[in-house]
């Protein structure tokens, strides 16, 4: 089994279902409603617990009921949560999230920004296979690429916005999302962007673009590994599948090109279905989906 360590931002979500976005300043019902455990790092994690890895979560929450709902989530879906700081005098982290008819959604997040921002805590953690960090905790993403580093063991970020170049350049791999390229690159031809990216580091790069798939260069050509097609219900947390499943798939050994491929069936399944973290599939899902594919 591989151990994972997954480091950022964990949230609860409370998730609700409509036929379209709301526009005016009314009351809309919703069609289904649930409350699920979310957050980039947090939904990694979870992800590759569901797909049969040993996932340990780094991460900060307040000292409040939302943070025992996250905690009690995490352990009853698997997650090792022995290294989540929970801090007394601040809040832990939320989010409105409407679902539309098209499997789309919009997320209204709060994130108290008294949240302390210091990582070095985490440097003490004993050695695992793969370490993961997402951007949103950036000192966090910075201290666990520097733990992949001293541990000779891969390191990727889920690129996001939020991510800086100090990050980036410790990173052995790293995953952005279109609109994380966008802005950090200010480039809207993604090969250009991966360009610009690959001159300050020496990591693997890719950029996953939704339904599109997952971009990167070779030999400086732009490369494109298609998502399989799937009825999609819901897009929430589609992202955080795919680095979690990426991150698993290259601790148990396999090359970049065959994790993306796993990672890419992994997040579509999950948009196949709906409900937050209920929809993550398992390994099992996966497999017996790979199986049908190559029919």
């Amino acid at each position: 089994m591989s151990k994972i360590m997954v480091t950022g931002v964990a949230v609860v979500d409370f998730i609700f279902k409509i036929k379209s976005m709301p526009k005016e300043p009314e009351k809309y019902r919703a069609q289904e409603a649930y409350i699920s455990g979310g957050g980039i790092a947090a939904n990694a994690a979870v992800c590759i617990s569901k797909l049969g890895g040993d996932a340990t979560l780094v991460t900060r929450v307040g000292k409040d009921e939302i943070g025992g709902i996250i905690k009690n989530q995490l352990i009853a879906d698997g997650v090792q949560v022995d290294k989540m700081k929970e801090y007394k005098d601040n809040r832990s982290s939320f989010s409105s999230v409407y679902i539309d008819k098209k499997g789309e959604r919009q997320i209204v997040n709060y994130r108290d920004p008294l949240l302390p921002e210091d990582a070095t805590w985490i440097s003490d953690i004993e050695e695992h296979d793969v370490y993961l960090a997402d951007t949103r905790w950036n000192q966090g993403a910075i201290e666990t690429m520097k733990i992949a580093k001293k541990y000779k063991r891969p390191g990727i970020l889920d690129a996001e916005d939020t991510v800086s170049a100090e990050a980036i350049k410790l990173a052995s791999h790293v995953a952005f999302s279109s609109y994380g390229l966008k802005k950090f690159t200010q480039e809207t031809n993604l090969k250009k962007a991966l360009s610009y990216v690959c001159k300050i580091t020496d990591a693997w790069v890719c950029v996953t673009n939704g339904d599109k798939g997952v971009f990167f260069l070779q030999d400086n050509v732009l490369k494109n590994i298609a998502t399989p097609k799937v009825d999609v219900k819901e897009t929430l947390g589609a992202g955080d599948v795919w680095h979690g499943a990426f991150a698993l798939s290259l601790g148990e050994g396999k090359k970049e090109l065959d994790a993306v491929r796993f990672a890419n069936t992994v997040a579509s399944l999950k948009c196949a279905g709906f409900g937050g973290r209920g929809s993550f599939p398992s390994r099992q899902e996966t497999e017996e989906f790979l199986r049908g594919q190559e029919l």
